[in-house]
């Protein structure tokens, strides 16, 4: 098959990580950009380590992406909603704020793929597996989730992402999908374009009714325009004052498309879990230490 790269540059930034200087502390996080053959469909890749003291643990929270990954997860603690003996899984888009409690030692290696590109790879509804962790193997050829399975493996995680990408690949080989490619084009100008604020302009830009629209991100990313649009301007705000924002509040809320500041809060609390004064607070307590 022909090499096929993505024309429409990033669908995904790397922000999400709450706290990051704080989780930087307990895991070793790092990235690698997916091939160029596999790009079309694959954001990067991502793989995580960690080894803490016994009887010591750390929150992990995460603003995920409106995103798929498969990860292969070995660890002395595996997170709750992987089911029962997998260790090769795929997670669906999670509408939530995304914590998990790390403790003891392990690793992950992870695919994280473009919105839409594993259900455009798989051909199934992303809506089927939207805040649902379930055993690749219902997803993917038995046989490359033994290969990604091998613990060996996992322990390089360059060469399980270049094992992930062969497989990818021979799903890929042949396949088009017109509707995925126009998701991908909306998909790229929601990040990148920041004076969108609303799905009417998203809509209004593309050619494209309110309703198309929700049934394109249903059936490819799991979520509404909405959310994903949200979604990245959430990103965008908590990442500024990551950075050391120090304005108001009610400045960074309009930049990012919310009317007001009662509005942002609700909004950033629902997914963050504290209003973004007490997130800034807290950031700002933790970089004096």
């Amino acid at each position: 098959m022909a090499a096929r790269t993505n024309a429409t540059g990033a669908t995904a930034s790397t922000a999400g990580i709450l706290r990051p200087d704080e989780f930087a502390r307990h895991a070793e996080l790092s990235r690698s950009p997916a091939g160029a053959e596999v790009a079309h469909w694959v954001e990067n890749h991502w793989a995580l380590r960690w080894n803490l003291p016994e009887g010591r643990s750390f929150a992990s929270q995460v603003l995920p992406h409106p995103t798929c990954s498969l990860t292969v997860e070995l660890g002395t603690h595996p997170r709750p909603e992987v089911p029962p003996g997998e260790v090769v899984v795929v997670t669906g888009v999670v509408t939530r704020r995304f914590d998990v409690d790390v403790q003891g030692s392990g690793r992950v290696a992870g695919v994280r793929f473009r919105p839409g590109g594993l259900a455009a790879l798989t051909g199934c509804d992303a809506s089927e597996w939207t805040d649902t962790v379930v055993p690749a193997r219902t997803v993917l050829p038995a046989t490359t989730c033994g290969v990604l399975a091998d613990p060996a493996l996992a322990e390089e995680p360059a060469s399980w992402a270049g094992a992930a990408e062969a497989a990818l690949l021979e799903r890929a080989d042949g396949r088009t999908d017109p509707r995925y490619d126009e998701l991908l084009g909306i998909v790229a100008d929601m990040l990148g374009d920041r004076t969108l604020v609303t799905v009417a302009e998203v809509g209004q830009r593309h050619g494209l009714s309110a309703r198309s629209l929700q049934r394109l991100f249903t059936r490819y990313v799991g979520i509404g325009p909405k959310r994903v649009l949200a979604r990245y301007r959430m990103h965008d705000a908590v990442t500024e004052i990551d950075d050391g924002f120090d304005g108001p509040l009610l400045d960074l809320a309009i930049r990012y498309g919310w009317y007001d500041q009662a509005h942002f809060t609700r909004d950033f609390t629902a997914l963050v879990g504290v209003a973004p004064g007490a997130y800034r607070h807290e950031r700002s307590a933790m970089a004096a230490r």
